[in-house]
């Protein structure tokens, strides 16, 4: 860590949130454009962020910050982060999506209507861990809670705070989702080790939901019944990544099994054809340019940053306001939620919010699995609550399309799962006796971070 600390090396921060949160702002409220703040181009924007850490530190030439640039996003960690999200949008782009439908409507037709929003839940869940994605999931299960809220009578603000809930809880936890890659390789720890740590967070979070919703449930006057046409076979490459994920085999191992899994069983059920397999992958891993791109950008940022004084400034600032080892571990959760306030965007706050949480974890001796957990925690509770983010945005959207008039203040008061895995995460720090661990530095010296 510097050892100089020099508060005005933070400002290509300070110009990335003002430009990103102040143009969002615009375009969403102002001028009412829909999707607003994912309208704006964050490549754009992060690239003026590092112009303005490039014109800082008078004292280094150019091409010596092209140096510290280049060794930034040389880490490996950076590398291995960014060939995982490539690997990752490959298998999306094989398997397909699906497997949503058919899981959910599987559910359905052997549970009664009266269950049907914990269903919704349940099968988000499954779900969100098995694409590592929330929004791909509340895309493609939203239109079902619509239906089923309408047939059912069941109400529909608490039949999308489900599925939004259930989203969440996945991108929380999926080996596969970017902001699970992003803070395991960040912080240098197995994604096992990582997964291990925050499921006991999550469950008693995502138990307390069920009981909640079905509380809930059972105020409406419940009737008739929900079938469609389902296809399980398609889960199985879903099953096989999360299996060999848990059982501690390599992620990139782990992802090839489901990639070649995949590619059979869709070719064998006949869900795709021979010639567009391979476009099919290729455009998954397209998918995936933008957030590696970001996390290019920030590591190179990071690394002016850090050379000329930057985090050892926020650091101090930080360890002044959270004595302790606990308090700093909410001064982590905090760091990563106010980044995502700002870019409404959980992957972007974790991959900015990482270098610093890395020295957070080193001062305050937090192992490097709980800072990965810390991060990927905090950082779903708030992107799961924020009436502008891209999960509220895409539910409302999905929802609207099919004549329910809905809005983000309707479903804010049922996005239970959030609102209490912020609750779990709390007890975890302050209440649960703490094991001793490896502290970060360890961890990262071992090289675990895949």
């Amino acid at each position: 860590m510097e050892d100089k600390s020099n508060p005005l090396a933070l400002i290509p921060i300070g110009v990335f949130l003002v430009l990103y949160l102040g143009l969002g702002i615009v375009f969403e409220y102002v001028l009412k454009i829909p999707m607003g703040f994912y309208n704006i181009p964050i490549v754009v924007v992060f690239l003026i962020a590092l112009c303005v850490a490039c014109l800082q530190n008078k004292e280094l030439k150019f091409d010596q910050k092209l140096a510290l640039m280049g060794k930034g996003v040389g880490d490996k960690n950076i590398i291995t982060m960014i060939l995982i999200f490539l690997v990752a949008g490959m298998f999306v782009g094989v398997v397909g999506r699906s497997s949503a439908s058919s899981v959910a409507y599987f559910m359905l037709s052997i549970i009664p209507a009266q269950f049907a929003a914990v269903v919704l839940f349940i099968v988000s869940c499954f779900v969100s861990i098995a694409m590592g994605t929330s929004v791909g999931t509340i895309t493609l299960v939203t239109p079902i809670a619509v239906a089923v809220a309408q047939t059912s009578g069941l109400g529909i603000p608490l039949c999308v705070g489900s599925v939004m809930g259930g989203a969440m809880f996945g991108d929380n936890l999926s080996f596969i989702s970017d902001t699970t890659i992003a803070a395991c390789n960040g912080q240098g720890c197995a994604m096992k080790d990582k997964f291990r740590k925050n499921f006991w967070i999550a469950l008693p979070a995502a138990v307390a939901t069920i009981i909640i919703i079905l509380i809930i449930s059972l105020r409406y006057k419940v009737s008739g019944t929900i079938q469609n046409d389902y296809n399980l076979v398609q889960i199985i490459p879903y099953v096989l990544v999360l299996v060999c994920g848990i059982s501690g085999i390599n992620v990139f191992l782990v992802l090839l099994i489901g990639i070649f899994s995949g590619a059979i069983i869709m070719l064998a059920t006949g869900s795709i054809q021979a010639v567009n397999l391979l476009s099919n992958m290729g455009a998954g891993a397209a998918g995936m340019f933008e957030t590696t791109m970001v996390a290019i950008l920030v590591s190179a940022i990071c690394a002016l940053i850090s050379a000329h004084g930057g985090f050892t400034a926020l650091l101090n600032g930080i360890q002044k306001i959270f004595k302790g080892k606990k308090n700093g571990q909410l001064g982590m959760g905090l760091l990563v939620g106010a980044m995502d306030i700002a870019t409404a965007n959980n992957t972007v706050a974790i991959v900015m919010a990482n270098p610093i949480a890395v020295q957070m974890a080193q001062t305050y001796g937090i192992s490097n699995k709980k800072a990965a957990s810390i991060l990927d925690t905090f950082s779903c509770v708030f992107q799961g609550v924020i009436p502008y983010g891209a999960q509220m945005l895409v539910a409302i959207s999905a929802a609207q399309s099919l004549g329910a008039a809905v809005t983000a203040f309707d479903i804010m008061p049922f996005l239970l799962y959030p609102y209490l895995l912020l609750v779990s995460s709390l007890i975890f720090i302050y209440v649960i006796p703490e094991k001793k661990e490896i502290p970060v530095l360890e961890g990262l010296n071992n090289g675990t971070n895949v």
